[in-house]
């Protein structure tokens, strides 16, 4: 019997199995997320991107980050964003295992923060696995980079445009390539 939610099972970095009972829930709170997702990206007032964002994440968005639609969110609560935080158009964050950018983050354009997955077994590939994603300051996101679960990008770092990040970035480092390996210290 479980003795906590499935959300706090997810938080916890629980891998949630396909016939989970509480299963559903997912699903109903992306429905719901996606109600707000909606009027979110038909506004192009920075103020009530924010607000809508806020309501999504049900945490305060800072008044210095900026956000340019559409944003493609999954769930939204598992999701904190620091100031000063851009990120650009078409952007995806799958959050149910966390998402947190710390402030100054630079995301560009078509970059997926993924921090939710699936088994390779065949038998368990519908269950769901996660890892949190932590980008810390100052850290500059690539167009078209994808951050697996898991993941954290160092402070200062930059991941290149189309990167496919699936382990830990340090501090002060360039990362490229599919998977990505390091190009430089800055």
């Amino acid at each position: 019997m479980q003795t906590q939610d499935i959300f706090e099972r997810l938080r916890n970095g629980e891998t949630i199995p396909a016939n989970d009972p509480e299963g559903y829930k997912m699903l109903e709170e992306s429905f719901l997320t996606k109600k707000l997702l909606i009027q979110m990206n038909n506004t192009s007032e920075p103020d009530e991107v924010r607000s809508f964002l806020a309501q999504i994440t049900g945490s305060e968005i800072d008044k210095s980050t900026n956000i340019f639609t559409p944003l493609h969110i999954n769930y939204g609560k598992n999701t904190r964003i620091g100031k000063n935080v851009f990120i650009n158009f078409d952007c995806t964050f799958l959050d149910l295992g966390g998402i947190t950018i710390e402030d100054n983050v630079l995301i560009a354009p078509k970059v997926s923060l993924l921090s939710e997955g699936h088994p390779v077994s065949p038998e368990e590939r519908h269950s769901l696995l996660v890892g949190a994603i932590h980008i810390k300051k100052n850290a500059w996101i690539g167009a078209n980079a994808t951050i697996l679960p898991g993941v954290t990008i160092g402070e200062n770092s930059i991941v290149a445009a189309g990167a496919v990040v699936s382990k830990d970035v340090p501090d002060y480092t360039i990362v490229g390539g599919i998977p990505a390996k390091m190009i430089k210290k800055i």
